[in-house]
């Protein structure tokens, strides 16, 4: 069987890492495999969303996989995608979600936090467990960690090396939300299912506004926002919105509960 399995679904890319023998670590073999998947994602406009997801119900990602770090490292495209495969790819002008369905530790946890949300299984744990063997983070982990954490939840978990449950994750903004056991990935696909059908121009703007502002001034970042949004006034399927809101229609609730 492949090392990273694909499947397309209306507009949802699912993308797992499919070695549940080592915990769904990865190794040079499995980093190319998604580089190449996160390629297809960003190139096909039919396909909206991606999750993320590891094989089974133990384990989302433990990192890398250390008896072949050099090789991850070495690998054709690792300086440029970075070691664990796409972490360095920053071009992604879509929505991804992570569908954490157990350990998601060291380099599993930086691909977790390249992904725009987390939703995770009530066993998963969090960790930059890889302090324990002096491995860095050199898969986006010490920025992006940060931005979604805080600095000091950042540094807690790096410094420290600690391993957290999902509630501990969930109160410090790691992840959004906690589901039963082994429904991760069929909340993730609840969810991408929504933001898939919803009018996509202005989604995508908001998305691109949200991170691009992160670097940005209040003042910047407004005037940003108002520029990146001028074709959005204009989009054809939020004036049809308005006109069916005008006209009394109403969708249902955009997201159901788990």
């Amino acid at each position: 069987m492949a090392k990273v399995e694909t499947e397309s679904r209306e507009g949802i890319y699912m993308v797992t890492i499919n070695r549940p023998e080592v915990r769904n670590a990865v190794d040079a073999e499995t980093a190319g495999l998604l580089n190449e998947a996160v390629n297809i994602f960003k190139r096909d406009e039919s396909l909206r969303v991606m999750i993320l997801t590891g094989a089974g119900d133990i384990s989302f990602c433990a990192g890398a996989d250390l008896k072949a770090a050099l090789e991850l490292v070495s690998r054709p495209g690792a300086e440029e995608a970075g070691p664990m495969g796409f972490s360095r790819v920053t071009d992604v002008q879509k929505p991804t979600i992570a569908a954490v369905n157990g350990y998601c530790l060291a380099g599993g946890l930086e691909l977790a936090c390249w992904c725009d949300f987390r939703v995770a299984a009530a066993r998963a744990k969090f960790g930059v467990v890889n302090r324990r063997w002096g491995v860095p983070l050199i898969d986006g982990g010490t920025q992006r960690l940060p931005r979604i954490v805080g600095l000091g939840n950042a540094l807690y978990l790096i410094e420290t090396g600690a391993m957290i449950d999902a509630e501990q994750a969930l109160r410090m903004g790691l992840i959004q939300e906690i589901v039963p056991d082994g429904r991760a990935l069929e909340r993730a696909l609840q969810l991408a299912e929504v933001m898939a059908g919803y009018p996509w121009h202005s989604l995508v703007t908001d998305r691109r506004a949200a991170y691009e502002g992160l670097t940005l001034s209040l003042p910047q970042g407004i005037k940003h926002e108002k520029e990146l949004h001028r074709e959005s006034l204009k989009d054809k399927e939020m004036l049809d919105g308005l006109e069916r809101f005008i006209g009394g229609q109403r969708p249902g609730p955009p997201v159901p509960p788990m």
